[in-house]
Formats: C-alpha cells, structure tokens, sequence
C-alpha cells in the first residue's frame, strides 16, 4: 500500500510535471517561419464567414479586416430570413468579393457544408462574425499549409477589450481574456512538445479544400454520433480537429502577433453560460478522443496527458485540498518548525501555479494583477461548472447569444435504431472506400 509520502509525490508530479514542461515549451516555441518563395498567397484562400444575423456593424468590421488581407473571396452563409439583410449589408458597404449563401435553418455545421461546394481556391478559412484579423496573418497561415503533409492552421487569439467597462464588464472581461491567455498557452506548448493542441478553434482557422470536399468527411461531419444514442450536430471545430489527427494530417498553430486575432467574449454574467457550453463541448469532444478514436495516444501522448486528461482529472479545488491534506499527514512526524516551512512552501508554490501560464497577460495589463484572487476563486468555482457540465452533455445550448438556440433542437437529435443502423452501415462503406 503506499505511503502518506508515495501519494503526496505522486499526485504533485502528475499535476505540476505538466506545468514544469509546459512552461519550457511555451518559450521554447516558434511558428513556421515565413517561405521566402511561398507557392500559396492571399489569392489561394477563400473566407468563409457563417452568421446568423447576416448584418450589423460588429459583422461589417469583421468583413473589412479580412478583406483588408485580399483574400480571393468571403462566402456569407446566413439563414433564408436573414439573407435578403445580408444583400443589402454587402451592397450598402459596397463588399464586391463578398458571396451571400443561406440555409433555411441556422446550424454552424450545415452553413459550412452549404459554402465548402462553391468554394474555388486551394485553401478554405473559417472565421466567426466577431473577429478582427490583422493584416498581416493570411502569409503565417499559409505557411505550413506550403508543406502538403498539414492540413489545417490554427491562430492565436486575444480579447478585445472594451473601451471604458463598468466594474462588471471589467471582471467579465479579464476572465474571458484569461480563458484565451491559457488557451494559447496551451496550444503552443503542445504544439512545441508534440505537434498536438486541444482544438482548431472556428474562431479563424484554415484547412486544404481538398480535405473538407472529401466525401466520406462531408458525411461523417453532418453525421456524427455521440454515445450511439444522438446526432452530433455541433462541436464542428472538434470534429474536424480530430478527423485530421485519426487520418494522418498535420496540424499547426501559429502563436505569433502578426497571425493574432481579436476577438469577443460576454463581459456579464451570461460569461458563465459560455463556460457551460465549452465545457460540455470539451467533455464530449476528448472523451472521444480519448476512448473511441484514440488516435493522440499514439500521434500525441503529450497533448493526450497535458490536455485532454485534464477533463477528467484536474479540479482544482481538490486538487489543492489533497495536497494539503496529504502532505500534512506525511510530516506529522516532522519538526514543527520544518512543516510550518514546508506547508508555506507548498501553500506559495500552489500560488504562484495558478499565474505562471498567463503571465503574457499580465505584462501587457499589469493593473489586472489585482484582479488575480477573482482569477483564483473562479477557477475553484469553475469545477462547479465543469461537473453541471459533465452531468448534461446532451444539451447543447449556447443561452448567449440572440438566435444561437433557434436551432437547438437540431444540434443533438436522438436517432432510433433502424436510422442508427444505417447510419454505422454508411459509416463502415465511406471509411473502407
């Protein structure tokens, strides 16, 4: 049986042996350079922009910074009710290479499908309608997508920060930039150690044409099952992320200021409903991973502990709490003099762990440094969402946006036996052609 000691080294290596590394990789890691010669240019990408609104300023800005890096074209997928709004939108702004595209209802996974036939070029990107690119990222996307064995490029992002926020819209705001902070950092860590991340997020993120044309893709993306019990209807960005591990692509995030892109979180408490809604889309997507595809253990065990373990194993108040509490089992038999050492000791490491990874952060704001016990109490708090999360993965609400749930239904659709049947049949044919 092991011992008080044996415990305490082990859960403290397995949650801070990950940090350790993690920290060396972030520093260590580079973006692929810029080609000198680059066969790939903005005339190769085309932008495909899925919205539900199809209008509005915030949509507007977004299509003028990516417009600004001359990309072949932008496609505006929107739904039928809104489509005439966007015609207008586009033409009132004069947008020329904008294409208007629409679906009769709104779901992210069925506007992408809707636009991949139309597109012409050699490389598709998929952005939000809240981003802001800066001129400078279509060449670092493009980068690595110059060596054919990668096939999709994934960006580093940054909130875009309100001009003038209350108290409120403050707190909001640093934890929503903090999600990015850690976000990024893992991303180039995994990325530095073993080629691996969490998720291509659909924030911006380019893939070949080629990949998303696929037939057996198409299928399996508006086909996906979750639990053999429902069709998967959202979670677009982790699906694709894990079609290009399980079928032997390369992924790359370029983690640099000229490929940054700003984007929009809720600084109010509907922050919190987006929280549920990740979480939910992380347990399901790594719990795949993780026990059905399976892949990243072998292509990336790194990621696979650093990340996708910590679904189900990192909870930070208890985590803390056991370390606590085993370490002062373990010196009991200590001088006194020596624990209370000790305990300090453990007590400022376990501080200074929860701010090591966004430090980014806090050199360019230094003033949210005060805010940093709300950062700390969040993440203890976090574990409650974390296990509402784990308790309803069938929902797929967002509950954060206007409209975002007029499909709900449609996101998760229980399927009967006879329609599952067919499904695993059509699954078996498209992956043995």
């Amino acid at each position: 049986m092991l011992s008080y000691d044996h415990v305490f080294i082990l859960l403290f290596l397995y949650r801070y042996v990950r940090l350790a590394v993690n920290l060396v990789a972030f520093c260590l890691h580079r973006p692929i350079p810029l080609p000198e010669n680059p066969r790939l240019t903005s005339q190769n990408v085309t932008v495909v922009i899925p919205s539900l609104q199809g209008d509005g300023g915030e949509l507007c800005e977004t299509i003028r910074s990516i417009l600004a890096t001359e990309p072949h074209e932008i496609i505006l997928v929107t739904v039928e009710a809104q489509e005439m709004r966007a015609r207008k939108m586009a033409k009132e702004s004069n947008f020329s290479k904008v294409r208007i595209c629409s679906v009769s209802q709104p779901n992210k996974r069925r506007q992408m499908v809707r636009a991949i036939p139309e597109i012409q070029t050699e490389i598709t990107i998929f952005a939000d309608d809240d981003v802001t690119w800066p001129s400078t990222i279509l060449p670092w996307m493009l980068a690595p997508l110059e060596d054919e064995q990668y096939g999709g490029v994934g960006t580093n992002q940054r909130l875009r920060r309100a001009e003038r926020p209350n108290l409120q819209q403050r707190i909001w705001g640093y934890l929503g930039a903090l999600y990015l902070e850690r976000r990024n950092f893992d991303c180039a860590s995994c990325m530095f150690v073993d080629g691996g991340l969490p998720c291509l997020s659909g924030r911006t993120v380019a893939y070949r044409t080629s990949i998303l044309r696929d037939e057996s893709f198409t299928y399996q993306f508006t086909h996906e099952e979750w639990l053999g019990q429902y069709q998967l209807n959202a979670d677009d960005d982790n699906f694709i992320t894990r079609w290009l591990i399980s079928h032997g692509k390369k992924i790359s995030y370029q983690h640099h200021k000229q490929a940054e892109v700003l984007t929009t979180l809720e600084d109010n408490p509907k922050f919190l409903k987006q929280c549920l809604r990740w979480s939910r889309s992380n347990w399901r997507s790594n719990i795949t991973s993780m026990f059905c595809d399976r892949h990243i253990w072998i292509h990336q065990p790194w990621s696979a502990y650093s990340v996708y373990l910590t679904t189900v194993s990192h909870w930070a108040i208890l985590w803390d709490a056991l370390l606590i509490y085993f370490y002062i089992d373990m010196a009991g038999s200590w001088a006194r003099d020596t624990q209370d050492l000790g305990l300090a000791m453990l007590a400022s490491w376990i501080f200074l762990s929860k701010f090591l990874k966004l430090l980014g952060h806090y050199i360019r704001y230094p003033v949210d440094f005060l805010l940093l016990p709300v950062s700390i109490l969040f993440g203890y708090f976090h574990g409650l969402i974390k296990g509402y999360a784990m308790l309803s993965l069938n929902v797929t609400a967002w509950g954060s946006r206007e409209g975002a749930d007029d499909d709900d239904a449609y996101r998760m659709i229980r399927v009967s036996q006879k329609h599952q049947e067919a499904l695993e049949y059509r699954s078996a044919v498209c992956y043995t052609q």
